[in-house]
């Protein structure tokens, strides 16, 4: 059943007969191709909302993709801002985006994070046949010779998944990170086929991303962005212990429209946060590599402003921004 209130009815008034104790959403938005994060964010998400009985009818979800998240952002905020029956899977990339100025002025606080509930590790891999067989030898070669290599990933230039790329190598003793060849695609699928195809010699992005390419033998991932290896993908060495003091996780949540009322904001909210205690859920981490990260309600507005603010400032202690 739709939520759509017929005139002279209040949310209140569909609670009192108990329509109103599930969210009955309409779509999810994945702003990116099939295949990446933020498709599996909403995929998974909405079904599992669905299975659990938090939602009354299956959500729709519609990949949107185009400018690491900009068009859907746009959207959302032109178009969509009082819609309480749309929800939109956001990341560590959302932010970076929106604190490097890149959605063509839109700012965090013209939406509502809804909440974030796994961790998605970063990771950099190469494909199957790649003559690299570690971190160190990829970021020596990049310093090497900096045209040699490109590395794709998920996310606009500049975005997270090139500001992953470029801290490893500014740990590793590359002087000048405008040197490193990067190209954004939408969404980690299509990274991973760029590198594949050896169109690039590298990709970067998320342990979530990668799962099923490597479990195809058709990449190596050569290091996780995490203090300690990742529970079920052990064999895959950090950084960290590669001798590469980084720790980049991409958080998985969502954002609804600002102009939605608070009662269809708590529903979200209750919803995300029964995702997040369910047993598929926990599989579903589990399945994908990601780590528990539990931040749901109002204080997680507030935690992006947090980040958002900081990745504006890491940006421009490296030079990505002015």
């Amino acid at each position: 059943m739709s939520l759509k209130i017929a005139k002279g009815f209040s949310i209140a008034a569909l609670a009192s007969i108990g329509i109103a104790g599930s969210v009955a959403a309409a779509e999810c938005i994945a702003p990116a191709n099939p295949g990446g994060g933020w498709d599996f964010t909403c995929r998974t998400i909405s079904k599992i909302m669905y299975d659990i009985g938090e939602v009354d009818q299956p959500i729709q979800v519609t990949n949107m993709a185009g400018g690491g998240g900009g068009l859907a952002y746009s959207h959302v905020v032109t178009k969509r801002n009082d819609d309480e029956e749309l929800i939109v899977a956001a990341s560590s990339a959302t932010a970076t985006r929106l604190a490097q100025d890149a959605y063509g002025g839109l700012t965090a606080d013209q939406v509502r994070f809804l909440g974030a509930i796994g961790v998605d590790p970063g990771a950099i891999a190469v494909a199957a046949d790649s003559p690299f067989m570690t971190l160190n030898e990829l970021l020596d070669a990049v310093i090497a010779e900096p045209s040699s290599i490109t590395f794709a990933g998920g996310s606009a230039v500049g975005g997270f998944d090139h500001l992953k790329v470029l801290m490893a190598l500014n740990r590793a003793g590359l002087s000048d990170i405008r040197t490193v060849k990067y190209i954004g695609v939408d969404g980690g699928a299509d990274a991973i086929t760029q590198t594949i195809g050896g169109h690039t010699q590298a990709m970067t992005g998320d342990i979530s991303e990668v799962v099923g390419f490597m479990k195809a033998g058709e990449i190596r991932v050569l290091a996780v962005m995490t203090e300690e290896r990742v529970p079920g993908f052990e064999e895959i060495p950090t950084a960290k212990e590669q001798g590469i003091d980084i720790v980049a996780g991409n958080w998985r949540g969502l954002y609804v429209p600002k102009g939605i009322s608070e009662e269809a904001y708590m529903k979200w909210s209750n919803a995300l946060q029964a995702v997040a205690d369910s047993d598929a859920w926990a599989e579903a981490m589990a399945a994908r590599g990601l780590a528990p990260f539990n931040k749901v309600g109002d204080d997680f507005q507030d935690y992006v402003n947090m980040v958002v603010g900081e990745i504006e400032q890491l940006s421009r202690e490296i030079g990505v921004i002015q």
